[in-house]
């Protein structure tokens, strides 16, 4: 269950994406933040079974409670949900 914890920290603090590896959205993202150089960890919720999933997901839902993807989660301290280019963009001053 470690293994689930993000421990890449970047220039913004701890960057974790809640994605779904079927999700185009998802993909994009990471895409987006590949590009802009972000470090960040990111959790393929679909993936997972018993109660990791659960457990990711409560995680997932106590930023985003409608437990959409992407969950793009910042330092802990904040969260663009959805693919949001432009805010994506600007979090990362790039």
């Amino acid at each position: 269950m470690s293994d689930l914890k993000p421990e890449t920290v970047g220039s913004k603090g701890k960057v974790l994406l809640y994605a779904l590896s079927t999700c185009i959205w998802c993909r994009k993202t990471k895409n987006l933040l590949d590009e802009l150089g972000v470090a960040y960890d990111f959790i393929d919720v679909d993936l997972l079974t018993g109660e990791d999933s659960q457990k990711i997901r409560r995680e997932q839902e106590l930023w985003n409670p409608s437990g959409s993807f992407p969950t793009l989660v910042i330092n802990n301290a904040k969260c663009i949900i959805g693919f949001e280019e432009d805010q994506i963009r600007k979090e990362f001053g790039k």
